[in-house]
């Protein structure tokens, strides 16, 4: 009854998150950060009024009867793998894929429940400062100068955006049940796809579907792992989670993606807590970290991941590291609210954001340590930003090389790269 009742909260959340319906307002840029709150107690008959809202509207939307069966993704009724009767209308080949068809579950709304945003509009610093905290997090792009910010507030809401920047197709992707925010080239060969989301799970991150051959595409690691494209990988376009205020300091004429039904509040209120269980996640929890605790992670080619406890970081605010064959730096700096955690995103607690970057420039390899609320370089001491940038000194307007990286829960990096390298860990 208590794995049922979990999961019908989770349900209800995800609902929560696809139907909120709510008008943008303005709030103040400087809101002090508050701590976290435990997650809300959800009344369990209005859980399962909630969850019967949701099973409704599948009943419409396929025509047939739907039951709720250890939340797998309904089966027809000779039981063969892939054929989902919450899918029978789809053109995806369920004969090809690299997964096992067991680890799917439904995330409670249909495909599209959690609508995609298409045909993004933007807006510049004066209008989104109406409603965006300077606190805010946003995932922040820059290809070929075209640099934009993509509000957690809304992504949280969308969780995917189909996007052009710099003249590159992109996908904007954020899950909010692995804190898993991923920009990729939608190319793929000649051919530019569109993505929306399937409302299936894999170990609690969203599974992405293109709408040209339906194939199913795994958000944490850009592959295809059901249909015709089953195999086939995005690029990852470097990216970071920081806030609305260091995106406009570093980005003066950057622009901002505009609300389409709201922001500002979090649907998951309290679900980074640490001592959480994540939702609608069957596997085995690697005990090096709490759950839910944050890392920045990497993975190159030769198939090295590494992950750095954000708390560890917090406290350095540097790390100058060497992991096989690449010098790396890694940032951290405060000022960057939470999107999982209070109710209001702008009130959350201070979780800071991180930067990855390639320590050489110019042919020199820096070295870079904390000084005060500064990163300087030891070697001509100037001064750097979140961004990679320096803001002065010798080196004053030029950019470090990102390295591309990612800020997760510890969950669902482990379950996705099981081998990483803890850093801080023998």
């Amino acid at each position: 009854m208590r794995t049922l009742l979990i999961l019908l909260i989770a349900a209800a959340l995800m609902l929560v998150a696809c139907t909120a319906a709510i008008e943008p307002t303005a709030v103040p840029t400087d809101v002090p950060a508050t701590e976290a709150p435990a997650v809300a107690v959800v009344e369990e008959a209005e859980v399962e009024k909630e969850v019967e809202e949701v099973e409704e509207a599948k009943q419409e939307e396929m025509g047939k009867p739907a039951v709720i069966a250890d939340n797998t993704p309904y089966k027809t009724d000779d039981e063969r793998p892939g054929r989902f009767h919450m899918a029978s209308s789809w053109k995806t080949d369920w004969s090809i894929n690299n997964i096992d068809y067991d680890d799917i579950l439904s995330g409670g709304p249909p495909r599209d429940g959690i609508p995609s945003i298409d045909d993004p509009a933007f807006e510049g610093y004066e209008s989104a400062d109406q409603w965006l905290a300077n606190r805010e997090p946003i995932i922040a792009l820059d290809l070929n100068g075209d640099a934009r910010a993509y509000p957690l507030g809304v992504l949280t809401r969308h969780e995917i955006v189909n996007d052009t920047v710099g003249g590159i197709p992109i996908i904007a992707t954020f899950c909010p049940l692995c804190n898993s925010a991923i920009v990729f080239d939608r190319r793929v060969g000649d051919e530019t796809f569109e993505f929306g989301v399937s409302g299936l799970l894999r170990n609690s991150d969203m599974i992405m579907y293109d709408r040209t051959t339906e194939s199913l595409w795994q958000q944490f690691t850009g592959e295809g792992v059901v249909g015709e494209l089953t195999g086939t990988q995005l690029t990852f376009l470097p990216s970071q989670i920081i806030s609305y205020a260091d995106f406009k300091a570093a980005y003066p004429d950057g622009k901002v993606l505009s609300p389409v039904r709201g922001t500002g509040t979090n649907p998951y209120t309290g679900y980074d807590t640490p001592g959480n269980r994540p939702f609608l996640f069957n596997g085995k929890l690697d005990p090096r970290l709490d759950a839910v605790a944050r890392v920045v992670t990497l993975s190159f080619d030769e198939g090295l991941d590494v992950a750095y406890p954000v708390d560890i970081l917090a406290e350095v605010r540097v790390i100058n590291d060497r992991q096989g064959t690449h010098d790396l730096v890694v940032f951290w700096t405060p000022g960057t609210a939470s999107a999982l955690g209070a109710s209001q995103i702008a009130q959350a607690a201070d979780v800071g954001a991180t930067g990855v970057y390639d320590p050489i420039l110019d042919g020199q390899k820096l070295t870079f340590v904390a000084q005060g609320d500064q990163i300087v370089d030891e070697q001509t001491g100037s001064v750097w930003d979140i961004t990679g940038r320096a803001t002065a000194g010798d080196f004053a307007g030029q950019r470090l090389t990102p390295v591309i990286h990612a800020d997760h829960f510890w969950f669902s990096w482990a379950a996705f790269r099981p081998d990483t390298i803890l850093y801080g860990q023998e």
